[in-house]
């Protein structure tokens, strides 16, 4: 278990409840519940980045089970579909009093977990499979990607090889772990830095920044549309004197935001990191530095280290060649008897290498529209009129091949405006483009806009 081993081998490392400050060691937190180290079987991890959760995760860890971690707020209808079709051994969720089939077990003063009542094994898990995370923008039961304890370690020290942890550094833990970008941010984490606040706290609450200015966090990490929602607050106006860097990953970040970043950490002498990944590669594929915020177009940098890219000639889909590739999706228990690790990941991504090294996302595969013939990239629409919009948002959707759909939320936003733009920059005529004020836009668990719901919501309006 080598994520396990490194955690532990940072012997000074703490866990911090936030709402409390009460702390403990990481040696005395692993091995809290005295589990058996060779009992083997599945556990539902159901999340909420509070120390119970990490003191679950970090102990079962160190046996043969398979973790699947997921979201503790997900919908009790959605749970139960998901119990039904994996029968998990163990279920580790503090938001119910009760599951059917299940006894409550104490494990600790703290800790109750549910024991599958006449637990049975129906299947032989895979021993590569150590995490179980799903994959963004699932709807029904999800499909989990399969992730070997190599995989993960694999994946942490790449990054390790450009972050600056350090040992004095204290780091929220506002990016949920059942997310993979989240559990990246755990892991290296626990492997350099001193404190780690364990917190149901995200950036856009009022209670959050009040912890950071009373415990002093040294990071943050958020997708493009919270940095868009603090550009909005005037975030970058002012300076955070504990905050040494900030990360991002979850997709592009418009130009003008871009600017007012760069320019935020050259005055308060910040870090900050644009970097690309997938739930399938174990988190982060590539990173770009602060300097590379500078760079006319939207660039994802370089890959991390022991990475390399390829781009298909035929469809200009990005590969992706490293060792953190997961083993495959399972979408039922029989699927976790095997793992199957892939040379080259498919991304699903539309991408290009520049003359100076650099690689660039140029669209999702399925972001496409042809609008009477033209082919259009709906996320370089949405780039274009970002940066026109001085970095409002805006979500670009596809009414059928017939319209493009331009969703705004910014009230103040001139409708005509992202008609004319659309018209001198692309040559599409304003007739076919449909603009719709929207009070918020819906986001998904990880925090990324929701675009299966909006596309859909848009096709029953239609």
């Amino acid at each position: 278990m080598k994520i396990l081993e490194n955690v532990i081998a940072n012997k000074n490392l703490l866990f911090t409840d936030a709402s409390t400050g009460a702390s403990t060691p990481v040696g005395t937190l692993y091995r809290s519940l005295g589990l058996n180290p060779v009992e083997k079987g599945l556990i539902f991890l159901y999340n909420d980045n509070q120390v119970p959760s990490i003191e679950v995760l970090l102990n079962f860890y160190g046996t043969a089970h398979a973790i699947a971690v997921l979201g503790q707020k997900l919908h009790p209808e959605f749970k139960e579909r998901l119990e039904a079709e994996y029968r998990p051994k163990y279920i580790f969720d503090p938001s119910r009093d009760e599951v059917q089939g299940y006894s409550l077990k104490e494990f600790s003063e703290t800790v109750k977990i549910f024991a599958k009542e006449d637990y049975q094994a129906e299947v032989t898990i895979h021993p590569d499979i150590k995490i179980l995370l799903s994959t963004s923008g699932t709807t029904g039961v999800p499909k989990l990607v399969k992730l070997s304890d190599e995989n993960l370690y694999q994946n942490a020290v790449s990054i390790l090889q450009y972050m600056p942890i350090l040992e004095s550094d204290v780091v929220p833990l506002n990016v949920p772990i059942n997310f993979v970008y989240g559990f990246s941010i755990f892991t290296t984490n626990c492997m350099r830095a001193g404190r780690i606040f364990c917190t149901d706290k995200d950036i856009m609450q009022k209670a959050f920044w009040d912890e950071m200015e009373e415990y002093g966090y040294s990071t943050l990490g958020g997708v493009p549309y919270l940095y868009e929602n603090l550009n909005r607050i005037g975030f970058f106006r002012k300076d955070s004197t504990s905050l040494r860097y900030m990360t991002h990953t979850g997709g592009v970040i418009n130009a003008e935001l871009r600017k007012t970043i760069f320019n935020y950490c050259l005055e308060f002498e910040k870090q900050f990191f644009a970097q690309y990944g997938q739930t399938e590669a174990g988190g982060r594929m590539a990173y770009l530095t602060t300097d590379g915020l500078l760079e006319e177009e939207t660039s994802i940098g370089t890959p991390v280290h022991g990475g390399s890219f390829q781009i298909d000639s035929e469809t200009d889909e990005l590969l992706f060649l490293h060792s953190s590739i997961s083993g495959g999706y399972a979408n039922k228990l029989e699927d976790l008897s095997t793992y199957e690790q892939p040379k080259l990941l498919h991304t699903g991504d539309t991408g290009r290498r520049g003359q100076n090294g650099l690689y660039y996302i140029t669209g999702r595969i399925k972001r496409i529209m042809k609008l009477f013939g033209i082919r259009l990239n709906l996320d370089e629409v949405e780039f274009i009129l970002k940066n026109e919009l001085e970095g409002n948002t805006v979500v670009c959707l596809n009414s059928n091949d017939k319209k493009i759909i331009v969703l705004y939320d910014n009230i103040e936003v001139d409708p005509q405006t992202i008609k004319e733009t659309i018209k001198n920059k692309l040559r599409i005529n304003p007739q076919y483009v449909h603009t719709e004020h929207i009070e918020s836009f819906p986001l998904s668990q990880n925090g990324k806009i929701n675009y299966p719901l909006l596309q859909n919501l848009q096709h029953e309006n239609i």
